[in-house]
């Protein structure tokens, strides 16, 4: 491991406990901070209820550390906007944002089209499929944000368990995303989950991002953000257990097909030949063949477009 990367991981990895609450508070009460925590959304019905409801109860009702709750539905087909706006949420249907320019599926998409329906100095993703939530990823991965003025993103990080297993989840992240990041960014290989779905930065950072439309999203803005702001500005939080609905081997697969597109984009900005990935599924003629495209649009980042930049005149 470089020797950047091990200093990194000694000052820039930290536990929740690190930081209590109180001290957490305090900060953002001296800094005139506030904080915005975004839930991108599709079909959750059964989770993003609870997600909301602990927030609210811990980090609004008990102390005063989260100004709003957002959560953006990407079109669910169940009842995850009802849920969500009986626990108290702020909801927003991904359509209804900046309609000039007609959305497209994909969950970076749902992160881009955010920033413009909160009003957070830092804003805190976090994934609407948790279960057994706790409000210490929001508290753990906003803490360094508002304590110290010298990093700008903040990954969560846990164990991932698997049918029972610890650790065992994650498979993107062990089969595609590490050793992309290990080869051809080896100071991001301190990242325990670069893939995860939660964590939280600066407006002004993520305002000149730009945001893969799908599951890029996450591996794109860490590149991005290093060559940004340097690696001194990331950090990660240990936050305990993330237990959540887990893919099958297909849609993992789609899911590493985005991700290694993102990658190429950023290596050589080159021309990718064929943007679709064939996977086989057993039939009644035997094994036929499924042909998914990949993922390759990407938002520009968000001072580029003029109804944020009005927004922000305003």
């Amino acid at each position: 491991m470089l020797e950047e990367v091990e200093r990194w991981l000694s000052t820039r990895s930290w536990s929740a406990t690190d930081r209590p609450l109180h001290q957490i508070l305090a900060a953002k009460q001296r800094t005139g901070q506030s904080v915005s925590v975004v839930l991108p959304a599709l079909d959750e019905e059964e989770t993003v209820g609870d997600i909301v409801a602990v927030i609210r109860h811990d980090l609004m009702r008990q102390v005063p550390l989260v100004d709003e709750i957002v959560v953006v539905d990407s079109g669910s087909t169940d009842r995850t906007s009802e849920v969500a706006a009986a626990a108290g949420a702020t909801v927003v249907h991904r359509d209804a944002i900046l309609p000039r320019i007609p959305a497209v599926p994909g969950k970076g998409e749902v992160l881009w089209r955010s920033l413009l329906v909160t009003t957070g100095d830092v804003v805190c993703f976090i994934d609407a499929d948790l279960r057994e939530f706790s409000s210490d990823f929001v508290s753990g991965i906003v803490g360094p944000l508002l304590t110290d003025p010298d990093v700008d993103l903040v990954k969560g990080m846990y164990d991932r368990p698997l049918g029972g297993a610890a650790g065992q989840g994650g498979r993107v992240t062990e089969l595609m995303a590490r050793p992309l990041l290990n080869m051809h960014w080896p100071q991001l290989a301190g990242f325990v989950q670069p893939l995860g779905g939660e964590y939280a930065a600066r407006r002004g950072l993520l305002e000149q991002l730009p945001f893969p439309v799908g599951y890029g999203v996450e591996l794109g803005m860490l590149v991005d953000a290093l060559h940004l702001v340097g690696l001194d500005a990331l950090a990660q939080v240990d936050v305990g257990v993330r237990k959540h609905r887990h893919q099958d081997g297909q849609a993992l697969g789609r899911m590493s097909a985005a991700i290694y597109r993102t990658a190429q984009l950023r290596l050589a900005r080159g021309h990718l030949v064929r943007p679709s990935l064939t996977q086989f599924e057993r039939g009644e003629d035997g094994f036929e063949p499924r042909t998914y495209s990949v993922d390759t649009e990407e938002r520009p980042p968000m001072v580029e477009i003029a109804e944020y930049a009005t927004r922000k005149v305003a």
